[in-house]
């Protein structure tokens, strides 16, 4: 009996469900990086981060008040009670988890999505035919009525520096949701000259490279830095049409405007930059190129030069081994040294000939 009550309590204790098994996670709390209220070109409540239903509720209770909040990689989990308080759309939403857009802007209701692309140059002691050069992310921009949000994918372009700077300019944040969107444009917009400020020093060592005494065969390094600037290019060149239909936008306060005048300036002299760094690396390429062609040139001048030497005593000793009974000089002691000097002075001739004509 006791051994029977003993095993019911053993398969009891293996049966019974473990209180220490977590349960499933639902969404990811660690995409929000941060959530503020701001008025009057202040930020309330300090430096401490707000959950957004209680920033919603804030701001809509104060005139001219505005959530900022900050996302990184959310999934669907994390972004669907953000879209029920602050009534976003089911396809933004879908757009704004996913990453990889191409840059835009585009009005669904009354709220905007702005899309950039963010850009890092990549430190390397050497380019080589698999250094990253630049590495790439994008950010979406929600701006609304009340609120403005920010989804970044890919570890490049955090913006807490933009927000502690549009934070120190309280005559910007008073514009409201909009100046969310001029701040993070701005940002994005200077490390692209960033960025093209690092590629032009690259462009420099590679083109010295190419134009030193001592040269190396490989040039693989030109073809990825090539690649590289084509994604660079994806990022800075397709920002000209949404920043103009920005400024066309009716929905951008007037005080913003020169603001994001500024911008699409120096997003032209980027544009300009990049544009000279693909015509200068198609130079250095064609340059490359044209040295191997007359470098293999070169060396099949050479190869030529010693056919034509090594021809001399072929000829020379094939007329001689001819099976023929009357030769001239076959019977005469001095025909081999005779033979032997004529293919050492018609050789040697051939050699100082084509040496003065440069093959060799």
């Amino acid at each position: 009996m006791f051994g029977r009550v003993a095993i019911k309590k053993l398969v009891g204790t293996l049966i019974r469900p473990s209180a220490h098994v977590p349960s499933p996670r639902s969404g990811n709390p660690d995409a929000i990086v941060d959530c503020a209220v701001y008025s009057g070109g202040v930020r309330h409540g300090g430096s401490a981060r707000l959950s957004f239903p209680e920033a919603a509720r804030l701001a809509r209770r104060r005139r001219g008040a505005f959530v900022w909040l900050g996302l990184h990689e959310p999934d669907p989990a994390t972004m669907r009670p953000v879209a029920e308080v602050f009534g976003l759309h089911d396809l933004l939403v879908e757009q704004a988890v996913s990453g990889g857009h191409r840059p835009g802007v585009e009005t669904l209701g009354e709220v905007t999505r702005l899309v950039l692309r963010t850009a890092r140059y990549v430190e390397h002691d050497r380019l080589t035919a698999t250094s990253e050069v630049v590495e790439t992310g994008d950010i979406t921009v929600l701006i609304g009525p009340w609120f403005a949000i920010t989804v970044r994918h890919g570890p490049v372009g955090p913006l807490w520096a933009v927000r502690n700077e549009l934070q120190s300019r309280p005559e910007v944040l008073r514009q409201g949701p909009w100046a969310v969107a001029y701040a993070v444009g701005s940002r994005m917009v200077d490390s692209y000259l960033d960025v093209a400020e690092h590629v032009e020093r690259d462009l420099e060592r590679i083109e010295e490279e190419t134009f030193a005494e001592v040269r190396t065969s490989e040039f693989a390094h030109i073809y990825q830095l090539k690649r590289e600037m084509v994604e660079f290019k994806r990022a800075v060149l397709p920002l000209a049409e949404p920043l103009a239909r920005l400024l066309e936008s009716g929905d951008l306060p007037d005080g913003l405007r020169p603001y994001l005048l500024d911008v699409r300036g120096r997003q032209a002299r980027a544009v300009d930059r990049v544009a000279s760094f693909d015509d200068l690396l198609n130079s250095i390429l064609q340059a490359r190129l044209a040295q191997i062609s007359v470098d293999q040139n070169h060396d099949m001048r050479k190869i030529a030069s010693w056919a034509a030497i090594a021809a001399v005593p072929t000829v020379i000793a094939g007329v001689f081994g001819m099976n023929f009974e009357h030769l001239p000089g076959l019977d005469s002691p001095y025909g081999f040294a005779g033979s032997m000097v004529a293919m050492t002075v018609l050789g040697g001739g051939v050699y100082l000939r084509l040496k003065k004509a440069g093959w060799l």
